[in-house]
């Protein structure tokens, strides 16, 4: 068989194996199949998006938590201004 033989019973196996491929993939049991698989995707998609949500939620929960400890340390740590003292002597020269 010749080069130009091989290739054309292979393009041909091509065509009818693609023919059937089509056959097979647009059958009502290929769509029922496409619909679960469909089906169990959306499925996932909900759920992930609620583990997402739920992960989101704990984030801001806890950077509004970490916010409040900051200020509360800033609040602590400011130095504490008094006033001055009177002393004795300065009561004493206001007498005068």
């Amino acid at each position: 068989m010749t080069t130009i033989g091989k290739g054309a019973l292979l393009f041909l196996g091509g065509v009818l194996f693609g023919t059937a491929g089509i056959k097979v993939l647009s059958s009502k049991d290929a769509k029922k199949a496409y619909t679960h698989c469909t089906a169990a995707a959306l499925r996932a998609k909900d759920s992930v998006m609620k583990t997402v949500t739920t992960v989101q939620e704990n984030a801001e929960d806890i950077y509004a938590e970490a916010k409040q400890i900051n200020l509360e340390r800033e609040e602590n740590e400011k130095p504490v201004v008094s006033e001055p003292e009177k002393t004795v002597e300065a009561t004493e020269e206001n007498e005068i």
